[in-house]
C-alpha cells in the first residue's frame, strides 16, 4: 500500500467560475462557439481554476529523467549514456526544452528520478532511491519502496513549483528505454498486446520494434500482468521506470492542489493514465497538448477520453510537445479575458 496522500481526493471542478466563463463567451463580440476549442479551453480552465478569468501565464516545466534495465535487451537505438549527457545539454540550455523554455518563459527544473549518474549532475536535482530501475525481463523493475519513493519525488517536485503560483504546469521526460517501459505499462493497464502498442520510440527499425514488443510480451507473461485487474501498484512495481512514476505523483500531486497539468506526449500520458487508475479524482486536471507520433499514444489518449490540441508528428519528448502547444492556452485565455462584450462594444448581438 502506498502513502495516504496519493488516494486523497483532488478538488473538484468549480461548477459556478465554469458557468460565469460559460456566459462571458457567450457576451463576447463574436457569434457563439466560432472561436470553437479555444472557447471551450478557456472554460475548461475556470473551472479548474476556480476563477471567471483563466490564466496560463506562470507555467513552469519539470522533467524527470531516468535510466532503465531493460536497455540491455537491445531495445533503444541510443546507449544508455545518452540519458545522463541530455540532463547536462537540459542545464546548459542547448536542449529542444531549454530553448522552448526560454521563448515561452518558463522556468525549467530536471529532476534525476533514477539516472545512472553516480554523482550530482551541475544544474539538476537529485532525488531518487536507486541509479536506474532493473531489467524488467528478468525481474521486477523496481522494489515496492522504490514505487513510493518515486511518487514522493514528483510530489516533492510539485510542491517546489507552487511556492511561485504557478497557473498550470507542463510534466516532461528524458530516459533512454522509456519508451519501453511506458508501453509495458500501457499494454497491462489496458489489457492489450505490446504488438498493438510498442512503438520506434528513438527510431529503431521494424525488427528492432518486434523484439522490443516480444521483450514486453514475456515480461508480462512473467510477472503475470496479462490476465487483466492487476493492481496499479504491481504494474508500476514490475515494468515501471523512476521517471514514469515520478511523473504521475507529480500529476496527483499537482491536481491536489488546483493545479493543471499540460501531458506531453506518450511517455507522460501513460503516467498519467497510471495516476488516474491510482487517484480517478485527478482525472480532470489533466489536459493532451498533442498527438504523439508515437504508435501507442492514440490508445493511451482514448482511454483517458482526452483529445490533443495540436497533432504535429512531434515524437521527441522532453515536455516539448505540451511547450509547442502552451501558447494555444495562452491565447484562449487572453481572448476569453480581453475580449469586449457587445455591450461594452456597442455592437448588437444575436437575435
Amino acid at each position: 500500500m502506498l502513502a495516504k496522500w496519493v488516494y486523497q481526493p483532488c478538488p473538484g471542478i468549480s461548477a459556478i467560475h465554469r458557468d460565469a466563463a460559460l456566459a462571458r463567451q457567450g457576451q463576447l463580440t463574436k457569434p457563439a462557439g466560432s472561436l470553437g476549442r479555444l472557447e471551450r479551453l478557456a472554460i475548461e480552465l475556470a473551472g479548474l481554476q476556480q476563477t471567471e478569468r483563466p490564466r496560463a501565464r506562470r507555467v513552469p516545466i519539470i522533467i524527470f529523467a531516468g535510466d532503465h534495465g531493460v536497455v540491455v535487451q537491445g531495445v533503444s537505438a541510443y546507449p544508455q549514456e545518452v540519458t545522463i549527457a541530455m540532463m547536462s545539454n537540459f542545464a546548459s540550455g542547448g536542449a529542444a526544452i531549454s530553448v522552448l523554455a526560454r521563448e515561452l518563459g518558463s522556468k525549467l527544473e530536471v529532476v534525476d528520478a533514477g539516472t545512472l549518474a553516480q554523482s550530482p549532475v551541475p544544474g539538476i536535482v537529485t532525488d531518487k532511491p536507486r541509479n536506474g530501475s532493473r531489467d524488467f525481463s528478468k525481474e521486477a523493475a523496481l522494489e515496492p519502496s522504490e514505487v513510493a519513493f518515486a511518487l514522493e519525488c514528483g510530489k516533492r517536485a510539485v510542491l517546489r513549483a507552487v511556492r511561485e503560483a504557478p497557473d498550470l504546469l507542463i510534466l516532461g521526460e528524458m530516459g533512454i528505454g522509456n519508451t519501453t517501459s511506458s508501453a509495458a505499462i500501457a499494454a497491462a493497464l489496458l489489457g492489450i498486446s505490446a504488438e498493438e502498442i510498442a512503438g520506434s520510440g528513438t527510431g529503431i527499425d521494424a525488427a528492432g520494434r518486434a523484439r522490443k514488443a516480444r521483450v514486453i510480451d514475456e515480461a508480462l507473461a512473467r510477472h503475470g500482468l496479462t490476465r487483466g485487474g492487476v493492481a496499479v501498484e504491481n504494474v508500476l512495481s514490475a515494468v515501471g521506470g523512476l521517471e514514469i512514476v515520478a511523473i504521475s505523483g507529480a500529476i496527483i500531486a499537482a491536481a491536489q492542489n488546483r493545479l493543471p497539468v499540460l501531458l506531453d506526449g506518450f511517455i507522460v500520458s501513460v503516467a498519467a493514465l497510471a495516476a488516474v487508475r491510482l487517484n480517478p479524482s485527478c482525472r480532470p486536471f489533466v489536459l493532451a497538448s498533442h498527438q504523439s507520433a508515437e504508435r501507442g499514444h492514440r490508445l493511451v489518449l482514448g482511454a483517458l477520453d482526452i483529445a490533443p490540441l495540436i497533432d504535429l508528428d512531434l515524437r521527441l519528448g522532453e515536455g516539448s510537445g505540451a511547450a509547442v502547444a502552451l501558447p494555444l492556452l495562452r491565447l484562449a485565455c487572453t481572448l476569453h479575458n480581453e475580449m469586449a462584450t457587445f455591450e461594452q462594444a456597442n455592437v448588437p448581438g444575436a437575435h
